[in-house]
């Protein structure tokens, strides 16, 4: 998660508590993004599947780009493989045409390019089959 960006109503929650997401957190808001991970096994649980919400994304990309809307949505952040980050870009009929930067800590730039590492270790086998 990138701690040092979020924010309710506009307030950064990393300067209410300098140690949002950290061991030393008394708030425990690693907890709370565990329970968020967590959270798509119980709807696999209680459903037996999750494919409407990957469905209803797929419908949400689409619409932006057959009607150039210019939306805000999920893209990537200055990863070089062919992988896809939940992070926000502007999405049109050419396809991505900005993205939108998140300041991030060096720590929180690490997490990121070790998943798009992770991502793109798993999917390069995947792209000629």
């Amino acid at each position: 998660p990138v701690w040092s960006g979020t924010n309710v109503a506009g307030v950064n929650l990393q300067t209410l508590n300098p140690k949002i997401g950290t061991d030393g957190d008394s708030e425990n808001w690693k907890d709370t993004h565990k329970q968020v991970v967590d959270s798509a096994y119980e709807v696999i649980r209680l459903k037996g599947y999750t494919n409407w919400a990957i469905g209803l994304s797929v419908a949400d990309l689409t619409e932006s780009l057959i009607k150039n809307m210019n939306r805000i949505h999920p893209g990537m952040y200055g990863i070089t493989n062919e992988v896809y980050l939940s992070l926000p870009c502007v999405l049109n009929n050419g396809g991505v045409s900005s993205v939108v930067n998140m300041t991030l800590t060096p720590a929180e730039v690490g997490q990121l390019q070790a998943s798009a590492s992770t991502l793109w270790a798993i999917q390069k086998d995947l792209k000629d089959i």
